[in-house]
């Protein structure tokens, strides 16, 4: 799905996400150890390299995992990087908008995103996307760099023994002035990680939901949904606030569109 392009998901964009986690052709595998694997992916006309994680958790539910992705009430619990997350609007009962800050470590500035997400339950088969978008009330703020995600999937599936196959996409440029190959090897880093905070915190949450408004999933129970409707327009901006909203997100992309005028 191209980013920055408000769209429901239709069955292709799925089917694409599982092609990208079951394929390794053209992947490199960078990380194998235990039930864990990572591969790595040049892709044209960037540098920024995406990301595929495929595990085996055993012990754990699929359907456990599903809703730790979705609960937003739960994220705050084993989230350690959000600082903030918030509904902005839904398209549909399986399309919504929302905004996420994270903290990085200094001397790093604090990264946020405005996304779209999509999911789809097949119940063997369990998918949920996003990429980033725009929307009116949300423009990039001070302190934070407004990074993009071209494409962040989870794909959630039975095992054919026990437990739960898990995969995991993500091709995601925090902006800002940070290298390339710094990026590439963070996210290597940082993916095993957060797989492994993800299985902790699924191991906890059954008995969490049982205390904190257990019947409350509207990612399953769509009459549950208090999300506004979104107005498309709000998520569709004019050239020139698409600009305002880059020099505002990386402040170095000005200082580079000055130094290329000033070369020519």
């Amino acid at each position: 799905m191209d980013v920055g392009v408000i769209k429901v998901a239709e069955d292709k964009d799925f089917e694409n996400l599982k092609i990208l986690i079951d394929n390794h052709n053209g992947w490199n595998l960078d990380y194998d150890k235990s039930t864990i694997k990572v591969w790595t992916r040049n892709l044209e006309g960037t540098n920024f390299k995406m990301l595929k994680i495929k595990a085996l958790f055993p012990e754990i539910d699929p359907e456990v995992i599903y809703d730790v992705l979705h609960d937003p009430e739960y994220r705050k619990v084993w989230d350690q990087h959000m600082i903030e997350a918030k509904d902005i609007g839904c398209l549909n009962p399986n399309n919504d908008v929302g905004y996420y800050s994270m903290s990085c470590p200094p001397p790093l500035r604090n990264r946020d995103f405005v996304l779209q997400r999509s999911w789809l339950d097949l119940g063997n088969e369990k998918y949920i996307l996003n990429h980033s978008v725009h929307h009116r009330s949300h423009p990039p703020r001070e302190g934070f760099v407004r990074a993009t995600s071209y494409l962040t999937g989870y794909l959630v599936r039975c095992s054919t023994s026990k437990g739960t196959d898990f995969g995991y996409i993500s091709q995601t440029d925090p902006q800002g002035t940070l290298p390339t190959w710094l990026v590439n090897k963070v996210t290597q880093i940082f993916g095993p990680k957060m797989l492994k905070n993800l299985q902790k915190a699924t191991v906890g949450y059954l008995e969490w939901k049982r205390q904190n408004n257990p019947n409350w999933k509207p990612w399953h129970y769509p009459e549950q949904i208090t999300s506004p409707r979104l107005q498309i327009q709000d998520c569709t901006l004019t050239q020139e606030e698409l600009e305002i909203c880059e020099n505002r997100a990386d402040p170095s992309s000005k200082k580079k569109k000055k130094l290329k005028k000033g070369a020519m």
